[in-house]
């Protein structure tokens, strides 16, 4: 998040006494132990990795209500300081905290969804067909690394730093396809040349690297011993765009391989369970959205209104 400013970004309604928020009591005969149980338990609902953003974020909000006296609502101060996926995720580590510390549930207030519908970047897919034309099309002594990048980020819907944290001993190649853990596991099977893609890329890895990282600066069909960065891994979709000549360039950003991969899927007609297990959310509302805005399921209501009928006139991808 940038900078310090002496307002929130969340500015939360009527100047009221913050004295008089919702607060949680216990019954006098229940125990310090108990209290505390609950406490550890309701805590442990925030992701593990991330939980430490999630309290900063929190506490940062709690201190600036406190000294502005504000009560909660849904108005947002201050957004346009701020880049849309880092208004985004800044809203939602304060609205799960919310939601878990104080039982209040932020995202009911109606004004929330139209600031952040408005605010909230384009975000676009790479297709199916795409996808191969960039593998079969591009140059591997320029883009070898981009090709392993976007195979795995697609087949795994892997997020920009699961890719550049991903090491060596995440993937077992057992022949017939690549057994992958982040802890999510997926697999790479031979689709095309995907597997000789990833294995040329392997055998280019320096002797001496001393670290496990997999990703590894890439130029001239050549790898050096230095771990490929966040900002380098999440321009993947944009190579790809901008080598393919898409519109749009700037609309494929970090988040457009889990996107994508999600997409696929539901464009293939797979349930919300499964889309939710290879993603690894656990929002069924979430799954929900990229099933009903599917190619696959607009085809189908398209056939039920105009012919009648309920057979797909797509291919599945």
């Amino acid at each position: 998040m940038s900078g310090t400013s002496n307002s929130s970004m969340f500015l939360f309604c009527d100047k009221k006494d913050a004295s008089k928020k919702a607060a949680c009591t216990m019954n006098n005969c229940e125990s310090e132990e108990i209290v505390e149980a609950a406490n550890i338990a309701i805590s442990n609902l925030l992701p593990t990795k991330s939980r430490s953003l999630y309290d900063i974020a929190y506490n940062r909000f709690k201190k600036w209500c406190a000294e502005k006296m504000f009560k909660y609502t849904a108005r947002i101060e201050n957004a346009k300081n701020y880049k849309s996926f880092t208004l985004w995720a800044q809203y939602s580590m304060v609205k799960s905290c919310l939601i878990i510390y104080d039982n209040i549930d932020i995202s009911k207030f109606p004004k929330t969804d139209r600031i952040f519908e408005k605010n909230r970047e384009k975000i676009e897919n790479i297709t199916k067909s795409e996808i191969d034309r960039f593998l079969s099309s591009a140059d591997d002594k320029e883009f070898l690394m981009i090709k392993v990048g976007l195979i795995l980020g697609i087949a795994g819907a892997c997020r920009t730093d699961e890719l550049v944290n991903l090491t060596v001993d995440d993937i077992e190649d057992v022949g017939s396809s690549l057994i992958t853990k982040i802890p999510r596991i997926f697999v790479v099977t031979d689709v095309g040349n995907m597997l000789e893609l990833f294995r040329k890329y392997l055998s280019l890895r320096p002797p001496h690297v001393k670290h496990k990282r997999l990703f590894l600066y890439y130029k001239a069909g050549k790898c050096s011993s230095q771990p490929v960065g966040k900002n380098t891994m999440g321009k993947i979709p944009s190579v790809v765009a901008s080598y393919l000549k898409l519109p749009d360039v700037a609309c494929y950003t970090g988040h457009c391989l889990r996107r994508s991969s999600a997409t696929l899927l539901a464009d293939a007609g797979v349930d919300i369970t499964t889309i939710k297990s290879h993603v690894g959310w656990k929002s069924t509302t979430v799954a929900e959205g990229y099933v009903e805005n599917s190619t696959e399921n607009k085809t189908k209501i398209a056939n039920q209104v105009l012919v009648g009928t309920t057979t797909s006139a797509i291919t599945k991808l």
